[in-house]
């Protein structure tokens, strides 16, 4: 089998096009929480403790001065952004939650299902054969 082939196999096979499909929504959904984070939840963190902006918060590792913007201090050297990681950090707790909630509800929804009755496989001919002999002989 060439090559192409395998890969076209692979290509088409239904767990390669769902796993794309979860890619790309899960890439969308990452910028949604991004936004919420960056936009909604860091706003009113920053409000909460004094208008501080999270994102700017470094610690300047080659004599930076301070008062400056991230990227202004970034620009003048190393810097140890630990602001930045804090709201990636929310970032990721919130989008852990979210998935867990979803979760949650999935394997609710899953058990709320009621199973269609499987039905029973039919006895195979030997057996009902062997049932009828068992029959006749106890009744002699």
């Amino acid at each position: 089998m060439s090559m192409m082939q395998e890969f076209k196999e692979f290509a088409v096979k239904g767990n390669a096009i769902d796993l794309a499909v979860g890619v790309i929504v899960g890439a969308a959904f990452g910028k949604i929480v991004d936004s919420i984070v960056g936009d909604l939840i860091m706003p009113l963190v920053g409000k909460a403790t004094g208008g501080l902006d999270f994102s700017n918060y470094y610690i300047a590792l080659a004599g930076q001065a301070a008062g400056l913007t991230l990227e202004e201090a970034k620009k003048g050297g190393a810097v140890f952004a630990y602001g930045n990681f804090i709201t990636i950090l929310v970032n990721f707790i919130i989008l852990a939650f979210i998935i867990f909630m979803m979760v949650k509800q999935i394997n609710r929804l899953k058990k709320e299902t009621p199973a269609a009755p499987a039905e029973p496989a039919p006895t195979p001919e030997d057996v009902v054969l062997l049932r009828e002999i068992r029959d006749s002989l106890k009744k002699n």
